[in-house]
């Protein structure tokens, strides 16, 4: 966790089952919430169809069969090889 410095704010993304150690100090508030995914996912997926209008395609600078899924995740957590976005085929 990033300090918090006078009059700044620092954001997280946390995963289930991690743990995360805050000092205590004066004046200093924590605020959590969650995504509600469920609610949006029928109103943001359309725009991502195979026509991709979006043009989020373009954003990809891999694109791999999904049985070579553990070694594009192990490929972007390094950012070896330019890896900045991976697109899975199916």
């Amino acid at each position: 966790m990033g300090v918090v410095e006078e009059m700044g704010t620092a954001v997280h993304d946390l995963r289930p089952g991690q743990r995360v150690v805050i000092p205590l100090q004066k004046q200093v508030q924590i605020r959590m919430g969650q995504a509600n995914v469920k609610r949006w996912v029928d109103a943001l997926l359309p725009p991502l169809t195979d026509d991709d209008p979006l043009r989020v395609q373009e954003f990809a600078t891999h694109t791999l069969p999904l049985e070579q899924a553990p070694q594009a995740y192990e490929m972007f957590q390094s950012k070896s090889d330019g890896a900045f976005k991976v697109v899975f085929d199916p």
